[in-house]
């Protein structure tokens, strides 16, 4: 599995965290930045992450910020995915279950260490059940399209 993921200054200490559990979890993953504690916009570094997410340059990726809301919305303005904003694991797990995300967003001003590494496991662990799941993915994907289309 390849993770893209990025984050604003509010983020940085809580991606460094989470790119040694990537890295404990060796799984290969890219860090779009930022790479300093300085004040950013986090739309700079969070599109590009879900521009790579949906390009299939990765699998999944994992978006972070102060409250991970912002983030999310930015994920999501990218056509192709589906941000899931979680502060436990089982929102997380539920996100790629039941709604196929392939972005993880959470807020380092919400969640602490602990909680953001069983947020990332249980995102990384989970896979979409499809089934009765299936079309509302395709509904989803209708919507953007039309949105698309104007």
């Amino acid at each position: 599995m390849r993770v893209a993921i990025g984050s604003d200054h509010a983020g940085f200490d809580l991606k460094g965290d989470l790119c040694t559990l990537l890295d404990e979890l060796r799984v290969e993953y890219r860090d779009f930045g930022t790479f300093s504690s300085d004040p950013v916009d986090y739309p700079d570094f969070i599109a590009p992450v879900a521009r790579a997410v949906a390009r299939g340059d990765f699998e999944c990726g994992i978006v972070l910020g102060g409250s991970g809301t912002g983030e999310a919305i930015v994920a999501n303005k990218v056509r192709g995915i589906r941000c899931v904003e979680a502060a436990d694991p089982v929102t997380a797990r539920l996100g790629r279950e039941h709604n196929d995300a392939n972005v993880l967003s959470m807020g380092a001003r919400i969640v602490g260490t602990e909680v953001a590494r069983a947020c990332v496991r249980a995102f990384l662990d989970g896979e979409f059940a499809g089934g009765r799941h299936i079309p509302r993915i395709e509904k989803i994907a209708r919507v953007e399209a039309e949105e698309a289309r104007g």
